[in-house]
């Protein structure tokens, strides 16, 4: 059973003015980047190189896990953020936090380029007004991770893990990534997790002045009317390495004829994108 909508206060919402010059915005959302998923990775380079969208806008979860802004000096890591510089060289990226990313600090977007997205933000482009958010506030069936996730967003609880040593913060992470995977095989297919309060989001949108929202964390790709008038677009995660998942991957792109899904750009000899 769903909360009531008070258990959601209304956030503060962030604004980002799009360029009048701007033709096309990409939304992407959930690759969980790590490196026993070389595909997935590969596929995320070759679309911030290839992509004619002017900004790709990452609404969260680009990493499976980020402890913290010092671990971009190293590894796979390192790898990344090489790819997010040389992309910030082409076009606009953007980075809103999700879940397992919301370490990712201003030393991070600074160093790469990127513009950081507070949750939730209002988006003005093409003559529209759209609320991004990753969603994960919204889930409000989940009351354990929403309890766990008031605690671990404190500034003191941050101060404190970010004071750990590297090494000791990432078998930390590790621990939680392993327990946490249990109980997403406890719990089933991601059909089965909790989705986004319907009351509570219609509530933040017709706060925000918005009748569209785009936003990830379910792992459910789809486009549904929350309520006459209010429409939610969630993003595909990107899956393109564990043979026991489907192998998907998705790019909402966001123009002056609206919004449309699409494959990862993959070159301008392969790509098969508008």
């Amino acid at each position: 059973m769903a909360m009531p909508q008070s258990a959601a206060p209304l956030p503060h919402f962030g604004a980002f003015e799009a360029p009048a010059g701007w033709r096309a915005i990409d939304f992407i959302s959930d690759l969980h980047l790590q490196p026993s998923h070389p595909r997935t990775f590969e596929a995320f380079a070759q679309h911030l190189r290839h992509t004619p969208a002017d900004a790709v806008f990452i609404l969260g979860d680009l990493f499976e896990v980020w402890v913290g802004d010092d671990a971009r000096h190293e590894g796979f890591e390192h790898r990344v953020v090489e790819v997010l510089k040389d992309a910030a060289g082409r076009r606009s990226l953007a980075f809103m936090a999700g879940n397992r990313d919301f370490l990712v600090g201003a030393a991070l977007l600074q160093e790469c380029g990127v513009t950081a997205l507070p949750d939730p933000t209002v988006l003005r482009a093409f003559g529209e007004q759209i609320l991004l958010t990753h969603g994960d506030a919204l889930c409000l069936e989940d009351v354990e991770y929403q309890r766990f996730r008031a605690v671990v967003r404190t500034e003191q609880a941050r101060s404190d893990f970010l004071a750990r040593p590297l090494a000791e913060r990432r078998a930390l992470a590790a621990h939680i990534r392993a327990a946490s995977l249990q109980h997403q095989q406890r719990d089933g297919r991601p059909e089965t997790w909790a989705d986004l309060d319907a009351g509570a989001t219609v509530q933040w949108m017709r706060a925000a002045g918005t009748p569209l929202l785009v936003h990830g964390h379910t792992h459910r790709p789809a486009t549904q009317e929350l309520a006459p008038g209010f429409t939610r677009h969630v993003l595909s995660d990107w899956e393109l390495d564990d043979g026991g998942s489907p192998v998907r991957a998705g790019v909402l792109r966001f123009s002056a004829h609206g919004l449309q899904r699409m494959a990862p750009s993959c070159g301008p000899a392969l790509d098969s994108t508008p």
